[in-house]
């Protein structure tokens, strides 16, 4: 049976629906063209000469010779910053109306990404492909496409800035433009998903859970569980089924979904289908098109043009950090299997700009790709996007508040009460109060990171540190043959080297 994907439309029904030829390396040239020529009388594109681009034989290797790539910080200090002052034609024609804030640096709680109307046009785009590759889910329950929609994110309310712009949540500025026609669709509804306070919202959805028929949920996986926990609770029934007969999809992104997926299954009475989707503020990338897909489908037609930076010490440096002038390749350059960094350039002003993804192709033919983490380490159990840089700024802070040397440092997240835990290992010679630097640590992270801090009164429960003689850390790497100022300390300890650290603990002596 053929799928919606599948299915073979003559040329000219084709055309007049926009579908392109399926040729992925076609269809991402003839982005950057529309990309170039919307944006070639703007700063950034006088600057870097879009039209000299758009006349070349070869656009994409003309437009990577000429444009550099970019980092948040950056592009911010020599583009972005103008926009937040109220020029207009920076990097993308006309002003700037909404921003995305995302988890920020050492030097600032959030980033101010751009948000066009571009932008959200192509998203609401998106978002309607998605919802129909719906019927390519075999047994799922069709029916209950047109039952309710609960999305579970940030609050909507946003904040004005002295130029005129709006900030805030992504899901903020989605909700300012969400369509009339999905409103009757759409819970909680506008008033209750504006309450900032994450806990009063979620008591007054619990309170008109009941009323609602839910046939498919949106969000982040930690909140959407602990929302459902509540409603079972709150009426005393064995499953979120007895409440929602017709839930039947539950679309996710942004961290990974199998350390959930048993806790979920517990609150199901029967089987549903997940789709996890790739959206970030500065675009949505893609999202799982068919049942039995390894990994989601880049959207290669819709006003991203996609780089793949190999992931290797040709390209970044130890902290994960992107050389200057590094190897890129396109669509059609690629290979499945390897490790890439992803850079974007949108109809939003982005330019070959790094978001700090790595990703690798399970299906190059089909354009079909799987996250694998980070460019530098992270650590995001519950979407708290914690950063080396957040957890450098935060050893600073108290290693001048407590006047002691903290020289290493490292992070391991892990299950914890049905929802999740940090535990820092924090090397010093000096004496200081374990618990009171535990406390001191996780204020300083609340103050520079809002997604911490959001993550911190829900789904990461608590915060463990332990001291440990310095010696006690330079061991461990001569235990693994890393001794030597070319080997750092791993900030985040995950996988094998995890498992390695624990075992250390517990047979190396103190």
């Amino acid at each position: 049976m053929a799928t919606i994907i599948d299915i073979k439309l003559p040329r000219a029904i084709a055309a007049a629906l926009r579908i392109p030829p399926n040729n992925p390396q076609r269809q991402q040239l003839r982005v950057l063209k529309k990309l170039l020529k919307k944006a070639r009388f703007t700063e950034f594109g006088q600057h870097y000469r879009f039209d000299e681009i758009l006349l070349s034989q070869n656009p994409g290797k003309k437009f990577q010779e000429l444009v550099p790539v970019h980092d948040y910080s950056k592009i911010y200090e020599e583009w972005w910053k103008k926009t937040l002052e109220g020029v207009s034609d920076v990097t993308w024609p006309g002003k700037i109306k909404y921003y995305a804030l995302s988890s920020g640096t050492s030097e600032a709680a959030s980033k101010y990404i751009p948000v066009t109307r571009e932008l959200l046009r192509s998203n609401m785009v998106n978002y309607v492909r998605q919802f129909l590759s719906l019927l390519n889910y075999g047994d799922a329950n069709k029916w209950a496409m047109t039952k309710g929609f609960l999305m579970l994110g940030g609050a909507t309310d946003l904040k004005k800035g002295k130029a005129g712009w709006y900030a805030g949540d992504l899901s903020g500025i989605l909700a300012k433009k969400r369509p009339f026609w999905f409103q009757t669709f759409y819970k909680p509804g506008g008033r209750i998903a504006a309450i900032a306070d994450w806990n009063q919202k979620l008591n007054e959805i619990v309170e008109h859970a009941k009323e609602w028929d839910i046939g498919y949920i949106v969000g982040v996986p930690a909140w959407c569980q602990m929302c459902m926990e509540m409603v079972i609770e709150h009426y005393k029934v064995k499953n979120i089924h007895e409440i929602w007969p017709n839930f039947s999809f539950f679309v996710h992104g942004g961290v990974a979904f199998e350390p959930y997926k048993k806790g979920f299954e517990k609150l199901l009475g029967k089987p549903i289908v997940y789709i996890e989707n790739y959206l970030s503020s500065e675009g949505f990338i893609g999202f799982k098109t068919r049942e039995h897909a390894k990994g989601m489908q880049l959207v290669l037609n819709n006003n991203i043009f996609f780089e793949f930076v190999p992931f290797d010490d040709k390209n970044f440096d130890n902290d994960g950090k992107i050389l200057p002038k590094p190897e890129a390749k396109m669509i059609h350059e690629v290979e499945e299997g390897k490790e890439y960094a992803l850079l974007m350039s949108t109809n939003a002003g982005s330019w070959r700009y790094l978001i700090g993804d790595t990703i690798k192709f399970t299906d190059k033919e089909k354009g079909e790709l799987v996250i694998t983490g980070r460019t530098k380490h992270f650590l995001s159990l519950t979407g708290e996007h914690l950063s080396v840089d957040n957890m450098n700024k935060a050893i600073e802070l108290v290693s001048e508040e407590f006047n002691i040397s903290i020289p290493e440092y490292t992070v391991v997240g892990f299950p914890f009460e049905n929802m999740f835990a940090h535990r820092w290992y924090v090397a010093t010679n000096d004496t200081v109060n374990p618990d009171l630097l535990r406390k001191r640590i996780d204020e300083n992270l609340r103050v520079l990171n809002d997604d911490y801090a959001t993550e911190r009164d829900s789904a990461l429960k608590e915060v463990f540190l332990e001291v440990l003689p310095e010696e006690r850390f330079m061991k461990f790497m001569e235990v693994k043959g890393k001794l030597g100022s070319q080997h750092k300390f791993p900030r985040v300890m995950k996988g094998k080297m995890l498992e390695d650290w624990n075992q250390f603990l517990a047979t190396q002596p103190a």
